[in-house]
């Protein structure tokens, strides 16, 4: 066989290897055996393939080797014949919460674009389908706002990005607009604001100021809000002194006077702002204290210290608020009137915030580790209640493709979106002829996961919940699909 039909490595010293020699035959299954600590791992991981990640990283850009970071040589004389390669090892995928095998496998990245190419809006508070605002309509629902009230016609050009944004303004400037509102705050173009560029902004230019009164002028004000829809690429924000109103020339429910967002990849993103579930940011779990956990021996009185968490402390808060409801700290916990005992834990409403609440703000505020850790001896995780663990908004859920939303669809385990996707992909619509490619690249990753015995799985498992083999398992059919060859 000729030179190219092997690995060869010389005088390998990573570690416990003592100058090792080998060739190792491509297109081969070679398992590497031995006793523990003989220098297995040094070999595969440390030596062979560290030098086929190096020799890739060094192989782009200066632009892209700053983000990956200088990989150092491993301490071996030479190493000819290397392919690209892929590290299979026994660490978990993940420790990220927002992690799922749909996001690992990307399938889920493929089902965001199916969903924002072809699902069909319904509104999040009736389900019925949605459709385009016209001018006139918007029109309408704006003079409905109360008399007397003046609004700003806001044209978004810039929703939720990073960045100075430099185009954008000078584009705005030329447009002869003087006013923008940056992340809430009306400004002139031309005065001094800071944009800083790596948190998120949003611009929008302010196209007029009007009152809402009998004396509107509605030719201007239908101007303005066409001008600001051309502006804002189909989208208008009319702000008033309570709230602001988005609008859409694409999508809204007119009876219930829901606009919704530009059905976009992001909106069902549980790792954006526009797409998560804003009560959970997108982790479908919340942590809340357990009023079983806070007294979990009901027959000890207050003053034996049956409110766990404060046995050693707070006890001259309770001594207070016994006096001010008359009750005494001697009775076992059992035994208060219901009344007094949702006090305690609830608080009355006045000056005293209660255990339960008290515990969730030192939660949320502190910067303690310890402190944190402490009072999560009193919380359960549970469900998120606003989106009922399906991490996203309702905006995004009301988006259903062939009448399933993208977090049913996550629900299916491997199989039965295998059979869903396999079903539907040769329907001859022509909306499904749109999605074709999207469809079958779906098939084809739901298929590798098939393959490596993982059909019981579901798209929406959480990456820490996976054991190591099904963790390799899953990174093995990401690699495959990833449509590399002589890795």
């Amino acid at each position: 066989m000729s030179d190219q039909s092997f690995i060869k490595v010389r005088g390998a010293k990573v570690h416990n290897l003592k100058g090792v020699d080998v060739d190792i035959p491509k297109n081969k299954l070679v398992v590497i055996t031995g006793l523990s600590g003989s220098g297995k791992s040094s070999l595969a991981f440390d030596t062979i393939y560290a030098e086929a990640e190096r020799r890739f990283v060094e192989s782009l850009s200066s632009y892209a080797r700053q983000f990956l970071g200088v990989k150092e040589k491993p301490d071996v004389e030479s190493i000819t014949g290397l392919s690209p390669a892929i590290a299979i090892d026994q660490k978990s995928i993940s420790k990220n919460p927002r992690s799922t095998v749909g996001t690992i496998t990307e399938i889920y990245d493929y089902l965001r674009i199916l969903f924002a190419r072809a699902g069909v809006p319904h509104c999040p508070r009736c389900g019925k389908k949605v459709g385009k605002q016209s001018v006139d309509e918007i029109v309408r629902q704006v003079l409905k706002l109360r008399r007397d009230s003046s609004v700003a016609i806001l044209a978004p050009v810039v929703r939720g990005k990073k960045g100075e944004h430099r185009n954008v303004l000078e584009e705005i400037k030329r447009g002869g607009f003087l006013r923008i509102r940056v992340d809430g705050e009306i400004v002139r173009i031309d005065e001094e604001y800071a944009i800083d560029p790596k948190k998120l902004h949003t611009i929008e230019v302010v196209v007029d100021r009007l009152a809402i009164d009998e004396e509107i002028d509605r030719p201007r004000f239908r101007e303005s809000l066409e001008t600001a829809l051309k502006i804002g690429k189909g989208l208008v924000v009319v702000g008033n002194q309570d709230s602001d109103l988005l609008f859409s020339e694409h999508f809204a429910c007119p009876e219930c006077n829901i606009s919704l967002p530009e059905i976009e990849p992001r909106l069902f993103s549980f790792n954006s702002p526009f797409g998560a579930c804003s009560h959970c940011t997108g982790i479908g779990t919340t942590m809340e204290v357990d009023p079983e956990l806070v007294v979990p021996n009901k027959n000890l009185t207050l003053a034996e210290g049956a409110i766990k968490p404060w046995a050693t402390q707070y006890r001259w808060e309770l001594s207070d608020l016994a006096e001010k409801h008359a009750f005494s700290l001697n009775i076992p916990f059992s035994k208060l009137p219901e009344k007094i005992a949702n006090i305690i834990l609830y608080g009355d409403g006045e000056k005293y915030e209660g255990v339960i609440q008290n515990l969730k703000r030192r939660w949320k505020e502190t910067e303690s580790e310890w402190t944190r850790e402490e009072v999560e001896k009193y919380m359960r995780v549970e469900p998120c209640p606003e989106c009922k663990g399906r991490r996203l908004k309702s905006e995004a859920l009301a988006v259903t493709f062939l009448e399933k939303n993208i977090a049913e669809v996550c629900d299916f385990s491997i199989a039965e979106a295998k059979e869903f996707f396999s079903k539907n992909t040769g329907q001859s619509s022509a909306l499904l002829k749109a999605v074709a490619v999207l469809l079958r690249e779906i098939d084809r990753r739901l298929t590798f996961l098939l393959d490596v015995g993982l059909e019981y799985l579901t798209l929406e498992r959480g990456s820490l919940t996976l054991s190591g083999g099904e963790a390799q398992r899953v990174r093995l059919a990401t690699q495959i699909g990833s449509s590399l060859t002589g890795v």
